[in-house]
């Protein structure tokens, strides 16, 4: 999968990521889909690196979505602990 694959697939994952996780997020939108984008690259790579399931070149593998949609939480977890109060 090219690089413009993983932006699509972080851009999809961050509004899965955003659905599952309702509420305020301190980016927005904007914000959310970048997340999203990072959680795409942070858990392809944490799943190749570590639970040892390469990474494919296949756009609709499952576990490379549940990867990419489990960085974006994690990620989107992470960033409202460290920010959610900065839109108050």
């Amino acid at each position: 999968m090219s690089i413009i694959g993983w932006i699509i697939l972080g851009l999809l994952a961050g509004a899965i990521a955003k659905l599952l996780l309702p509420g305020r997020d301190p980016g927005g939108f904007i914000g959310t889909t970048l997340i999203g984008v990072a959680g795409a690259f942070i858990g392809g790579w944490i799943s190749a690196r570590w639970l040892d399931h390469p990474v494919t070149k296949n756009f609709y593998d499952g576990a490379t979505w549940a990867a990419a949609i489990g960085g974006s939480l994690v990620l989107l977890i992470a960033y409202r602990i460290l920010f959610g109060n900065s839109r108050d």
